[in-house]
């Protein structure tokens, strides 16, 4: 009887403590659940801004209706990453949603977006626009709870002088990709550099940031010769490779030339035989479709599954734009803006970027920290940051615009 007695306080007990138990999780999950999904926001808006007629995507084609360089939209790395987002936001309690909106370059493009982002209460943006159209926009966003992404421009001023503080970018910048490359020189013991620059502007803006690399890692820029296109024999001392590439001797050729009509003739045309870097040859990069490591033929696999094409560096660093922002919102249990971008800007961030070494944004330009794939047309050659090169606080911070070289100030 007193066992029987016992045993009954204790199942009411057990029931009671149970009971309790599943009373507190319930509100600890409530209480997780409305940090995740604040008032109107239990989805989270991705927006993917462009122009429909962009001329930056055109095909540029040579004599005899060759394909130069073909530019490729970010859009569907975006896509893929907003995947694994969904999944990602299923264990977070929030849906990572995208939108595709193309803006009227004709019309009043600034005003467009800003209504666009604003009404639909978008929590994040990716801009595939022309740089001058990013700038724009990012300006007069200041201020607004929408986060920006920059996964096509490439240029210093960007991370320097032209910065803002909630544009992100994923595409790695020029500085980046010409200090990978001069660490790869450097630890050949190639010391001196032939510059062969193209006629644009773009090619000004690359031929300037390999010079400011060659002089970070002490390689000796012997010349720098401009070139053009064309068959004028009174143009032949920019025209002709062979009379380009002669003297002063050097170890290197290094081509800039965004176009790259000019650039695919150089390798085997030189005066002596040198390595050609830059716009053809040994090039760095974000992204290569035959890089084999760290998880990338995975992704690579993936991305080739879902649109029968090899995943470009402009496609990897939209995918890493959304990654950036899933891993950023499981850090802060959050979707509110401001809890988001502390977790942008904080150093604890990890991204799994496939390429062996964790990223994160640097706190001073809110550049993507990442590795630099030095690759041929087929084929990844090596991995910067190279050994040897150390930093104090990241050896990843070797590649790019360091803290104290900075001009950015927002």
């Amino acid at each position: 009887m007193i066992t029987e007695c016992i045993n009954s306080r204790l199942l009411k007990w057990s029931a009671l403590l149970a009971a309790g138990l599943m009373v507190q999780a319930m509100a600890g999950a409530a209480e997780v659940k409305r940090k995740l999904n604040p008032k109107h926001a239990d989805t989270f808006l991705i927006s993917y801004l462009s122009f429909a007629d962009d001329e930056h995507y055109e095909k540029r084609r040579a004599y005899a209706g060759v394909t130069l360089k073909q530019q490729t939209r970010p859009l569907n790395g975006v896509t893929l990453g907003i995947r694994a987002a969904r999944i990602t936001g299923r264990s977070l309690g929030v849906r990572f949603e995208l939108a595709e909106h193309q803006l009227d370059p004709e019309q009043d493009y600034v005003a467009e977006a800003v209504e666009w982002l604003l009404q639909n209460q978008s929590g994040a943006a990716i801009l595939d626009l022309p740089k001058k159209v990013t700038i724009e926009i990012a300006a007069a966003l200041g201020g607004k709870p929408v986060i920006l992404f920059n996964p096509r421009h490439r240029d210093n001023d960007l991370r320097g002088m032209q910065c803002f503080g909630q544009l992100f970018h994923t595409i790695p910048s020029h500085a980046m990709l010409m200090d990978a490359l001069n660490q790869y020189l450097k630890s050949r013991n190639w010391s001196k550099v032939l510059m062969l620059t193209g006629p644009t502007e773009d090619d000004a803006s690359l031929s300037l940031a390999y010079r400011q690399s060659a002089k970070k890692f002490a390689i000796r820029v012997v010349s720098d010769n401009p070139f053009v296109l064309g068959n004028d024999p009174r143009d032949r001392n920019k025209t002709n490779i062979s009379l380009l590439t002669g003297r002063p001797k050097h170890d290197i050729v290094f081509v800039a030339d965004s176009l790259g009509e000019f650039a695919r003739y150089v390798p085997y045309q030189t005066y002596y035989s040198r390595l050609v870097i830059g716009s053809e040859g040994l090039q760095a990069d974000a992204w290569h479709w035959a890089w084999e490591r760290h998880g990338a033929p995975q992704l690579n696999q993936r991305f080739s599954r879902k649109f029968d094409t090899r995943m470009s560096a402009e496609q990897w660093a939209g995918w890493a734009a959304v990654k950036a922002l899933t891993s950023a919102a499981r850090m802060a249990k959050s979707i509110e803006y401001s809890e988001l971008m502390a977790a942008l800007s904080s150093q604890d961030l990890i991204l799994d970027l496939y390429k062996g070494a964790p990223g994160n944004f640097r706190a001073w330009n809110n550049q993507l920290r990442q590795p630099i794939l030095l690759r041929t047309h087929n084929a990844v050659v090596s991995r910067a940051p190279l050994e040897g090169f150390l930093h104090h606080r990241n050896t990843l911070d070797t590649l790019g615009i360091d803290e104290l070289e900075s001009d950015c100030v927002w």
